[in-house]
């Protein structure tokens, strides 16, 4: 029987870095995690090797992968830019490694989660190509063909919350205007109940009451809460969200034709009630694709382990 191989993927992110030692056939054995002290540059990255160190305390480890929530080189060593975090060309395998003398990559967190998803979770059955979008706060994802992700020319490819999806439409942090991040996020969400109870306040009164009669006090909880209670504005609110994330899995489908489209992020919390209009605005827009093969989507099923469980694998593969 061969030796199990175990790695150590960590998942940073602006509030905390995740961290555990994964076997090779995707289990969690170990983990922990810490705050992210996400304006020092020097104390984050003390706080990964902290971690790393931790977990590699009584096994065996053979290499190290961590995702990060920003831009990635595509030698996959150095953290070009990270919105939430201090790091601006940072040479972060190189400091990790030397540190803890293994080798170690640095991935994108949408890429990570979506290999993890590729690999053990929601597309494992898949061996050729998946899309995966993960609507939180943002909207990331990630793009797997020929059973590789796509990193691209500098390793920044499959940034899906920033492609244009309502021309002239909402400023986005990226500076352009309606990226698809704006419409089918958490963000958007909160965005599309808080307008409709200011607007009708009548028919979001359960809404409105978890917001102690506040409409700008709504949260993406709040909505989700008052969803599944039957509060119309919170509903319609996913609808719309589920529409715009519709038309864009529709979008990946006919550019790539994957074998699966994943959605994951904490906004799938909601279940049927983003998953439904989602479907629904998907078949709407392939409707003349009817007599061939499309993809199906599913949700995610790893949760908030897919970042350390893809960050291992591929410090496993490479």
């Amino acid at each position: 029987m061969a030796a199990v191989t175990l790695t150590i993927g960590v998942d940073v992110g602006g509030t905390k870095v995740a961290g555990g030692v994964v076997d090779d056939t995707g289990n969690v054995l170990v983990q922990t995690r810490r705050d992210t002290p996400a304006d020092d540059v020097g104390k984050t990255r003390d706080v990964i090797i902290e971690l790393v160190t931790d977990l590699a305390t009584g096994h065996e480890i053979r290499a190290v992968g961590i995702g990060a929530a920003g831009w990635i080189d595509a030698s996959r060593s150095t953290v070009l830019f990270a919105p939430n975090l201090a790091w601006r060309d940072e040479p972060l395998r190189e400091y990790v490694s030397a540190a803890v003398g293994l080798p170690v990559i640095v991935e994108n967190d949408g890429n990570v989660a979506a290999w993890a998803e590729f690999r053990y979770g929601a597309a494992r059955h898949a061996d050729d190509s998946m899309v995966m979008f993960t609507i939180g706060t943002g909207v990331g994802g990630g793009i797997v063909l020929g059973g590789e992700l796509v990193r691209g020319a500098n390793g920044i490819a499959a940034e899906l919350g920033h492609m244009l999806t309502v021309p002239d439409g909402h400023q986005c942090g990226c500076g352009r205007l309606g990226c698809i991040e704006q419409y089918a996020s958490g963000s958007a969400l909160v965005r599309f109940a808080r307008a409709a109870a200011r607007q009708e306040p009548h028919r979001a009164t359960a809404l409105l009451a978890l917001a102690d009669g506040e409409a700008e006090a709504i949260t993406g909880p709040m909505v989700t809460a008052a969803a599944k209670g039957g509060d119309p504005v919170s509903a319609e609110a996913f609808a719309q969200v589920g529409r715009w994330l519709g038309t864009s899995l529709a979008d990946m489908a006919q550019i790539l034709d994957p074998q699966v489209l994943v959605v994951g992020g904490g906004v799938i919390d909601a279940g049927e009630l983003l998953m439904g209009p989602t479907r629904r605005s998907f078949t709407e827009a392939l409707a003349q694709r009817c007599r061939l093969p499309v993809a199906e989507i599913r949700p995610a099923e790893l949760g908030n382990s897919a970042g350390v469980i893809g960050a291992a694998d591929l410090a496993r593969r490479l």
